[in-house]
């Protein structure tokens, strides 16, 4: 693959100002991508060491909260409704 790029380089010199963009920005996004993942809070390699901390709780914390439906200040007139009659 090497061979052929530097055999494309030397017959078409005008290539090479594109190889090395190309080279370029592959090298900066493989980069990013292992920054993101070795440097990232929300990725976690360690599976000993407490890979989910929301699933040790203190006692005091609970685990979900009581569903309760939204309250309308003031009840729904009919007048309200006039999206629902027919035209």
């Amino acid at each position: 693959m090497l061979c052929q790029i530097i055999g494309q380089a030397k017959k078409h010199p005008s290539l090479i100002s594109l190889f090395i963009f190309i080279g370029a920005g592959g090298t900066g996004a493989a980069l990013c991508v292992m920054r993101l993942a070795l440097f990232n809070p929300d990725v976690t390699w360690d599976r000993k060491n407490n890979p989910e901390p929301w699933n040790k709780l203190a006692i005091c914390y609970p685990k979900s909260a009581p569903y309760t439906p939204p309250q309308l200040p003031y009840p729904p007139t009919p007048t309200s409704w006039h999206w629902l009659s027919p035209v």
